[in-house]
């Protein structure tokens, strides 16, 4: 059982996938860095001084809060639109980017298929291919 883990671990794919995993979660981090500190806060101030991170709507508790996070030390509940849609735009980002990586990689697979169709070698007519089996029939006799 463990031969088989081991092999199952070091095949080239989990490593990849790994590495996947990681280099994901660094683009996920870069991600919600540019919408939250370069894309929102122009978008606020062309909405007029709107800071996405605290819209919210509070369903109970006492009054107007600072933020999400004061409103949860507070102990009361809220909806938060404006993290939500901070989350929306950097889903939105990582999904074109993921449509982008994989339409290039796409596009080198069938270019690679391409190439390989060219070099294969041609199979002959139908014709030369009937007189090859003739003959050997042939020289069989």
């Amino acid at each position: 059982m463990l031969g088989e883990f081991r092999e199952f671990a070091v095949k080239g794919n989990v490593v990849d996938m790994a590495v996947g995993i990681v280099i994901g979660g660094a683009f996920g981090t870069i991600v919600k860095s540019l919408v939250d500190d370069i894309i929102m806060p122009p978008v606020g101030m062309l909405l007029g001084g709107v800071d996405f991170s605290n819209i919210m709507t509070v369903l109970k508790g006492d009054g107007p809060y600072a933020s999400p996070q004061a409103a949860q030390e507070a102990g009361a509940v809220t909806i938060n639109w404006g993290l939500f849609v901070n989350s929306l735009i950097s889903f939105l980002i990582v999904a074109w980017a993921l449509f982008l990586v994989i339409k290039a990689i796409n596009r080198l697979k069938a270019q690679f298929e391409e190439k390989k169709e060219e070099e294969a070698p041609a199979a002959p007519p139908e014709e030369v291919a009937l007189l090859t089996e003739i003959r050997d029939l042939l020289a069989k006799k």
